[in-house]
């Protein structure tokens, strides 16, 4: 049942935020993975070994899917599987600051069914079950209402706004940005931004959770074609993701320069 894996995965994101704020940031052993792509710290891997004991020791028919362990084709083959990334923001983590989460999920032959988004050092843990709605530190969560991109706020990096990616030759909408892709869509989930966009290739363990997040709370999230996502891919890399409320969402998609 999705409430059951939801219980698990807040009781594991707490546990989580107490093993990283046990390492002290700028001071944690780090180093740069191969081929660019990006830092890592000894938090990091302590994390998600915790994580990787608990979740399947309580699971032990689900597969796992992390950005810190060495990925298993037989997850594949298994109908449940954890999608996790034990901090999502490590540069942040390294500098001390406050944004950066943990992101658990649990998908169902490729659709999310419960996830959390926890924030220790804000004790912001987002929550959100199929059919279960999203919450908030146990408040109900709604996306924005938001009608149209001139009213809207969107997270988004400098390179998305380049109007070479938009069919007007500019966005349209005034721009914010957190580091953590998680982060980000439970924002989006909360209503405090009106939408996201990222138009690079993007992980799975970066997205589950924040996907099922937004949707709970009455928003709409898919690739950048506006393709629905599905999870626990051979490729575990999604193209691109644009999350808002329903009518952010449409004038996010109607306004891309789709090639």
């Amino acid at each position: 049942m999705p409430e059951h894996d939801l219980s698990l995965l807040m009781d594991c994101a707490r546990q989580a935020g107490r093993v990283a704020l046990s390492f002290t940031g700028a001071t944690a052993v780090r180093w740069d993975k191969p081929k660019g792509a990006g830092p890592v710290t000894e938090a990091d891997l302590a994390v998600n070994a915790m994580l990787q004991e608990r979740l399947l020791q309580a699971r032990p028919d689900y597969g796992w899917l992390s950005e810190e362990s060495e990925d298993n084709a037989a997850r594949l083959g298994q109908s449940h599987v954890f999608i996790v990334d034990p901090i999502d923001g490590t540069r942040s983590f390294i500098e001390g600051a406050d944004t950066w989460s943990h992101s658990l999920a649990v998908a169902r032959d490729g659709e999310i069914v419960a996830a959390v988004v926890y924030l220790p050092m804000l004790d912001r843990l987002y929550a959100a079950s199929l059919g279960g709605g999203a919450k908030l530190n146990d408040v109900p969560i709604k996306a924005s209402v938001t009608t149209d991109l001139v009213h809207a706020t969107v997270l988004a990096t400098k390179p998305v706004m380049a109007g070479v990616h938009w069919a007007g030759g500019e966005p349209g909408f005034k721009s914010a940005h957190r580091p953590s892709l998680a982060y980000r869509l439970g924002l989006v989930g909360q209503g405090r931004y009106d939408g996201m966009v990222t138009l690079r290739k993007s992980w799975e363990w970066d997205i589950a959770a924040g996907a099922l997040i937004v949707t709970e709370a009455g928003g709409i999230c898919t690739d950048k074609t506006g393709a629905a996502l599905r999870f626990n891919n051979s490729d575990p890399r999604l193209n691109g993701v644009l999350a808002g409320g329903p009518s952010v969402h449409a004038a996010l998609l109607g306004s891309l320069a789709q090639t």
